[in-house]
C-alpha cells in the first residue's frame, strides 16, 4: 500500500514537472533583463518583444497542443514538450544577438503554451473527482516553484551579470520531465477513447478503488459513445456558454495585472531606487509568499470551491493594485510600500486565479472536444498575455506605473462580477458530472448564460 501511495505521488510530480518548467522559463527573464538589456541596448519595444517571444510561441504551442494531446495521447505529448523545453533553454542561453535571442525565446514558448493546457488536463484526468482540485492544482504549485527557483537563479547571477546561465539553467528540469514521463501512465480517459478499456482500467486502479472505477468506466463510456463532434461544434448553442466561461476567465487571468508583477517587478523596484541585485532580492520574497499562498489555496480548493476562491482573490488583487496605482500616481512612494502591495497582489493571485483558472478549464469541457477546447480557451489566454506583456514597457514608459496599476484594478472589479454571475461550481463533482450538468438546457444557469449571450 504504502509503494502504491508512493508511485501515486510520483505520477503528479512528473505530471506536474512541466508547470515548474513554464514558471522558470516567464519568471527567469524578469531579473535577466536588467542585464539584457544593458548587454544588447534593448529599446521600450524590443524589451517588450524579448519578454513577449516566449508568449508569442505559447500562443502556437497552446493551440496545436490539445489536438496533438488527442491524436497521440497526452503522455507523449508531455514527453515532446521536454525536449523542446531543452533546445528552447539552450538556443536562449546561446543567443549571440537580441534577434536570435528573440527568435528562441518564441521556440521556448511553444512549448511553454503547450505545458499550460496539457499538464492541468493530464493532472485532472488521473486524480478521483475528490481531490481532483488538489491534483491540478499541483500545477501551479509546481510553477510557482518554477518562479521561485528562477528568482533564486537570478540573484544568483545578478553580481556577474551572466543573464546566459539564468536561461540555460531551465535545461535540467527539461531533461528530467523527458526522462520521467517515459514511465508514467497514460491518461484513462484517453486510452478509453482508444478503446482500449483495459489498459484504461488498471490506470485507474492505481489512484482509486475497484468499486469506483468501474463506476467511473461506465460514466466516461457514456460520454465517449456520444455522437463525435467536429470543431465547429464549440461554437453550437450547448457547447457556446462553456466556451464563453473558459474564454472569459482565461483573458481575464491575464489582464488583471499578473504579467506586470511577473515580468517586470525587478524593473518596478529599480525605477523606484533599488539596485539591480536589491531589486531582483526583491523578487525572492514575492517568489516565496507566491509559492506559501499556492500552497493555501491546494488546501481551500477542494472546501470552499473554485468560484469562492476566484472571488476573494479578485477583492484582494484590485485593493493592491489601486493602492500601488494611487501611491505611485499621486505622491512618491516609498520602495517598502511598492514592495508591500507587489507580494498583496501575488498572495491573493496565487490562492486564486493563478490555480483556479487551469482547474476550471480542465473540467468545464466536454471529453470529446475537451483538447481541442482547451486549446482554443488557452489560445485566448496567451494572445492577452501577448498584449499586456507587450504593451507594459511601452505605456510604462508614456503614461507612468500609477495609471496602469489603477487600470488594471478597475479590470479586476469587472473579472470578479463575471465570475460571479457566470461561473459554476465544479467542486466535488467528477468530470462527467460536471459535463452533463454545464451543457444542458436544463439547468439554470446554463440558460442565464445563453440569454446573456444572445442578448
Amino acid at each position: 500500500m504504502k509503494s502504491k501511495k508512493s508511485y501515486i505521488s510520483v505520477i503528479y510530480f512528473f505530471g506536474a514537472l512541466g508547470g515548474l518548467l513554464f514558471g522558470y522559463d516567464t519568471g527567469v527573464i524578469s531579473g535577466a533583463l536588467l542585464f539584457i538589456k544593458e548587454d544588447l541596448e534593448l529599446t521600450p519595444f524590443m524589451e517588450g518583444l524579448v519578454v513577449s517571444g516566449v508568449l508569442i510561441g505559447a500562443l502556437v504551442g497552446a493551440a496545436i497542443c490539445g489536438p496533438i494531446a488527442d491524436k497521440f495521447g497526452r503522455k507523449k505529448t508531455i514527453i515532446l514538450l521536454g525536449v523542446l523545453f531543452t533546445i528552447g533553454a539552450i538556443g536562449t542561453g546561446l543567443a549571440p544577438t537580441v534577434e536570435v535571442l528573440v527568435l528562441f525565446r518564441i521556440f521556448l514558448g511553444v512549448p511553454v503554451g503547450g505545458a499550460s493546457a496539457l499538464v492541468p488536463l493530464y493532472l485532472s484526468e488521473m486524480a478521483p473527482a475528490a481531490i481532483r482540485g488538489r491534483v491540478a492544482s499541483l500545477n501551479t504549485l509546481m510553477n510557482a516553484l518554477g518562479i521561485l527557483m528562477a528568482y533564486i537563479v537570478n540573484f544568483a547571477f545578478s553580481a556577474s551579470g551572466r543573464w546566459d546561465w539564468m536561461l540555460l539553467l531551465a535545461v535540467v528540469p527539461s531533461v528530467l520531465l523527458m526522462v520521467g514521463m517515459f514511465f508514467m501512465p497514460e491518461s484513462p480517459r484517453w486510452l478509453l477513447k482508444q478503446n482500449r478499456e483495459g489498459d484504461a482500467r488498471k490506470v485507474l486502479l492505481l489512484t482509486r478503488d475497484a468499486k469506483l472505477v468501474e463506476e467511473e468506466i461506465k460514466s466516461i463510456q457514456e460520454v465517449k459513445t456520444a455522437k463525435k463532434v467536429p470543431f465547429s461544434a464549440l461554437f453550437a448553442p450547448a457547447v457556446k456558454p462553456i466556451l464563453f466561461i473558459g474564454v472569459g476567465i482565461a483573458i481575464f487571468q491575464q489582464v488583471i495585472g499578473t504579467n506586470t508583477i511577473i515580468y517586470y517587478t525587478p524593473t518596478i523596484l529599480k525605477n523606484a531606487g533599488f539596485g539591480a541585485s536589491s531589486a531582483i532580492a526583491g523578487t525572492i520574497g514575492i517568489g516565496i509568499v507566491n509559492l506559501l499562498f499556492t500552497m493555501i489555496g491546494l488546501v481551500l480548493i477542494d472546501k470552499i470551491g473554485r468560484r469562492m476562491l476566484m472571488l476573494l482573490g479578485n477583492v484582494g488583487m484590485s485593493i493592491a493594485l489601486v493602492v500601488l496605482g494611487i501611491s505611485t500616481l499621486f505622491f512618491t512612494a516609498p520602495g517598502w510600500l511598492l514592495l508591500t502591495c507587489l507580494c498583496l497582489f501575488m498572495v491573493a493571485y496565487s490562492a486564486s486565479w493563478g490555480m483556479v483558472v487551469w482547474v476550471v478549464l480542465a473540467e468545464i469541457f466536454p471529453l470529446r472536444i475537451r483538447g481541442t477546447a482547451i486549446g482554443l480557451a488557452s489560445t485566448t489566454l496567451w494572445l492577452a498575455n501577448i498584449a499586456v506583456s507587450l504593451s507594459f514597457p511601452v505605456l510604462l514608459n508614456s503614461f507612468g506605473s500609477g495609471s496602469l496599476f489603477l487600470t488594471y484594478g478597475a479590470i479586476g472589479i469587472f473579472a470578479f462580477l463575471f465570475v460571479y454571475k457566470f461561473v459554476p461550481e465544479t467542486k466535488g463533482k467528477t468530470l462527467e458530472e460536471i459535463e452533463a450538468e454545464i451543457s444542458s438546457k436544463k439547468t439554470v444557469r446554463s440558460r442565464e448564460i445563453a440569454v446573456s449571450i444572445r442578448k
